[in-house]
């Protein structure tokens, strides 16, 4: 059994046991949160495709921890024109774990 997810923008195939980095989500690390936008579910043969969400559909989760991502640099040159910019960035991330699909 799997479910395609979508939170922070970005969509997520998930199954039971999956532990995943998501957008940051302000839930305490230890607590168990509720994913309600399920795009898909598959169960065996079945498969359910909402449009866009599946009414009633959810995926829960367990938080294991927050975190920062790598550092991206952004370096921006133009030739001969004496034009340099640097840039540095790192995401936040929350870390989940997938307990069940419903």
């Amino acid at each position: 059994m799997y479910a395609v997810i979508q939170t922070g923008g970005k969509q997520y195939r998930v199954t039971p046991g999956d532990v995943i980095q998501v957008e940051k989500i302000d839930v305490a690390a230890g607590d168990s949160l509720s994913l309600d936008q399920v795009l898909l579910v598959c169960d065996g043969a079945e498969v359910r495709v909402g449009s866009p969400v599946l009414a009633g559909a959810t995926v829960t989760a367990k938080v294991k921890g927050h975190g920062r991502g790598d550092k991206i640099r952004i370096f921006k040159l133009r030739r001969r024109k004496n034009y340099r910019r640097t840039q540095g960035h790192r995401q936040d991330y929350t870390e989940i774990e997938i307990t069940g699909i419903k």
